[in-house]
């Protein structure tokens, strides 16, 4: 039996999709900080941007402490988490009021994407898709919690796609750094929604790819190759799915944290967020297509091998037939004794497969 620490280091997670139930967690009590997820967490690090319409700084805090003494109510604060170990959300979250679910929610990184509005903040989920230059794609949860000026966002690891809005907050004059927190937390999501778009390019090249291999590649690789990017599609639809839904509720949300002013731009993200959609399941269908015309293609070429088989099989019966009748060994065969027996045996059978690819030929058989 495994040791004590041998089971601690045991990490086995339900691979029901946004599941969040363990055997070690099964039985805990609502609101208990712990991580749940198929992989380590890794140790936080903090970055703070702190800016208005004069101004962008961008600090990097060494705990909880020195991010809290930094903090400015007056302009916009976007407080980025990368990694979910060393307590660090639990301190935050503590020191800000955040309801214990809240920090359950966010532990849990298989959670499924959704929107809660608490009195004083705004609390959602969502998920990062990154392909990596091997075709294989991340999928990483990413939490916000909008609180007044303050944007709080939650990530599994260092590494994101949020580079283009950093550099926006750092330029003088741009519309972000004219707006809130509530329309930071609008640039991020919109970001997010950007590179489901980028990976399902991706998908849609490999998906020609197996267009033109159709038929021309190894059957068993071809197959197998297939359905795993069909297995991909579907992970993507369990993600994207709730994403969107996400979206439209953050659309018709009456939260205090959310302006009105933002009401097209979160309507622009829903139709891009169903855009998105619309093109997974086409992607779906398309390869769906694919397994089919492939099947019936390898299904095609075996009745063709049958038909030769059988064709072969028809020729050879009457053959075989003279061959065992003639082979019978009775004493009174007059043929036997005849010297032109053996060639009219000979001619019997020729003019016997002739006939039947005449046969054959008119019925359009061969």
């Amino acid at each position: 039996k495994p040791g004590k620490d041998e089971k601690k280091k045991t990490r086995r997670t339900s691979r029901l999709p946004f599941s969040g139930v363990s055997e070690e967690t099964a039985g805990l009590p609502p609101g208990s900080a712990r991580y749940i997820g198929d992989t380590e967490p890794t140790l936080a690090t903090y970055s703070l941007y702190s800016y208005d319409e004069a101004s962008a700084v961008m600090r990097i805090p060494e705990d909880i402490n020195e991010l809290a003494a930094l903090l400015d109510p007056d302009i916009v604060n976007w407080i980025n988490i990368n990694g979910l170990s060393g307590g660090a959300v639990e301190k935050l979250c503590a020191k800000l009021g955040i309801h214990p679910l809240v920090v359950e929610d966010i532990l849990t990184v298989e959670h499924r994407p959704k929107l809660e509005n608490y009195d004083d903040y705004l609390f959602l989920i969502t998920k990062m898709l990154t392909m990596h230059d091997d075709g294989s794609i991340e999928y990483e949860q990413v939490s916000f919690i909008l609180k007044g000026k303050m944007l709080i966002s939650f990530q599994e690891r260092p590494g994101d796609s949020f580079q283009a809005v950093r550099e926006r907050i750092m330029v003088d004059g741009g519309r972000l750094r004219k707006c809130g927190a509530d329309y930071l937390l609008y640039a991020l999501m919109d970001n997010i929604v950007d590179y489901y778009f980028i990976v399902l390019e991706r998908l849609g090249d490999r998906l020609e790819s197996f267009d033109e291999a159709l038929g021309v590649e190894n059957d068993s690789i071809f197959i197998r190759d297939l359905q795993s990017l069909k297995r991909e599609l579907a992970r993507m639809r369990r993600v994207i799915w709730p994403v969107r839904d996400s979206i439209s509720a953050l659309a018709r949300t009456d939260s205090i944290q959310m302006q009105a002013s933002l009401a097209p731009y979160l309507r622009d993200l829903y139709e891009n967020s169903i855009q998105a959609i619309e093109a997974l399941e086409s992607y779906r269908e398309h390869t769906s297509s694919i397994i089919e015309l492939h099947l019936t293609e390898v299904n095609t070429n075996m009745s063709r091998v049958m038909k030769v088989l059988t064709i072969l099989s028809a020729i050879f019966i009457p053959i075989t037939f003279i061959v065992g009748l003639y082979g019978m060994n009775f004493r009174y065969m007059p043929e036997l004794t005849q010297p032109w027996g053996y060639p009219a045996a000979l001619g019997l059978m020729a003019v016997v497969v002739i006939g039947e690819l005449v046969y054959f030929k008119v019925r359009k058989w061969i």
